[in-house]
């Protein structure tokens, strides 16, 4: 009995190992996404505004990470996090103080490291503020931007969060379902983005007195690519590390499908996407195609281990398409966004918390629909506000003059490019 107690605690502390070292590696991908949103936002804006993007990206994932520790992780998982940074131990998220062999016996659920929990679910808090950086590129006060980074990433996240993840209404009472955050990250993010790009206005010179939209092209698409292949790959772990656990057969299977399906979805999403553009503007757009990818992943993350892989790749497909027409309309309506990101992480996130329905029998039409509602109505509402409060108090906008010039030399002090930077 003696020799099975000591298998059973081995094999236990072997899963406990295998399962946290996974979680880690997932996390370490979803922080790579930050360098993804760093590289194509610095590719999509214009050359003299490039410093500034690149300092807050790099300055939201900081703040991010601190606000989280010290507010945010407590409010979205409050069970979990305590004393989780005031007291030292072994971290592991148990139930009871039984043995590993009782566990074993029980057929209890694996352990892990709360530390490693933790360390996942920062950086996909910042992946949530990242989306806010493009969309007010180019025109917004740096410290303004720090400033609500504090507000959203502490309080305004996890308290939606809690409501899906943490135990709160809309998984509890309406069954809402958001496996890897369509809604709960990528929703989020865009209301947040949307209010904020709705305060502050467009850059000078997108939009014509007629209401012609005039063209403003990036300065690097190579980054522009570099960057959304670099979200592809950090996507894996974003969606592959909320299953959690990878140390049984089952777990492990169901890995393998959620990496499969995340793919897939990426690239229906670029393809259709792409032939889109072609079929509507009569060119291959390379910025809509990597909108499309990314458009893809944004729809599949909601629920990536119910569909099989043909359906997650037309479930992308159906992304692609529709944030092609999202930045086409909101172009007409004059709302500049100068990446897109409303588009793929706003629209279409509501299409991946639907898309759910269409394979996963759990879920009901009400319960998603409530879910969008109360996302939106909250990260929005709260977010317009926040950036409301900080227009009147610090202001948003650099002046016309600074904007012209750009934003790096009036926020930043220094070029990106400065060989060939010039005022355009």
């Amino acid at each position: 009995m003696d020799d099975l107690t000591t298998v059973a605690g081995q094999v236990t502390e072997l899963a406990y190992a295998l399962d946290t070292f996974y979680f880690l590696v997932c996390g370490a991908l979803v922080m790579w996404m930050a360098a993804g949103f760093t590289m194509l936002e610095s590719g999509l804006v214009r050359a003299k505004n490039t410093a500034e993007i690149l300092t807050q990206n790099v300055g939201l994932y900081s703040i991010a990470c601190i606000m989280y520790m010290l507010a945010g992780y407590t409010i979205m998982y409050p069970s979990d996090a305590s004393n989780l940074f005031l007291q030292f131990g072994d971290g592991m998220l148990t139930t009871d103080d039984n043995s590993a062999a009782d566990v074993i016996a029980s057929g209890g659920e694996t352990y892990y490291s709360n530390l490693s929990d933790f360390f996942f679910q920062v950086v996909c808090v910042a992946t949530a503020m990242s989306i806010v950086s493009g969309a007010v590129a180019e025109r917004m006060k740096l410290w303004s931007f720090f400033a609500f980074t504090v507000v959203l990433t502490g309080f305004i996240y996890p308290i939606q969060g809690f409501w899906n993840w943490g135990g709160g209404f809309l998984s509890e009472s309406f069954g809402y379902f958001d496996f890897a955050g369509s809604g709960t990250v990528h929703l989020c993010g865009a209301a947040a983005a949307l209010a904020g790009v709705l305060v502050l206005g467009p850059r000078k010179g997108k939009y014509g007195p007629n209401g012609q939209v005039n063209a403003i092209p990036g300065c690097n698409l190579p980054l522009a690519a570099l960057g959304t292949l670099i979200l592809c790959l950090g996507w894996f772990g974003f969606n592959g590390g909320s299953e959690l656990k990878v140390s049984d057969v089952g777990e492990a299977n169901a890995v393998a499908l959620v990496f499969v399906n995340t793919n897939m979805a990426a690239a229906g999403g670029l393809v259709f996407a792409l032939l889109l553009s072609r079929l509507w503007f009569g060119k291959a757009d390379l910025t809509m195609a990597l909108n499309g990818a990314l458009a893809g992943l944004v729809a599949i993350t909601a629920d990536p281990l119910s569909p099989s892989p043909f359906i997650a790749t037309m479930i992308g497909a159906v992304g692609g398409l529709i944030v092609v027409a999202s930045i086409v309309m909101f172009d007409k309506i004059r709302i500049d966004d100068p990446v897109g990101a409303i588009s793929v992480h706003g629209v279409v996130g509501v299409w991946g918390v639907l898309a759910v329905l269409f394979t996963n029998g759990d879920a009901t039409f009400f319960g998603q629909a409530v879910g969008i509602a109360s996302i939106f109505a909250w990260t929005f509402g709260v977010s317009f506000a926040v950036w409301y409060v900080l227009k009147l108090a610090i202001g948003i906008r650099v002046s016309e003059e600074e904007e012209y010039e750009g934003v790096d030399i009036s926020e930043c002090g220094l070029e990106a490019y400065p060989e060939f930077t010039s005022a355009e």
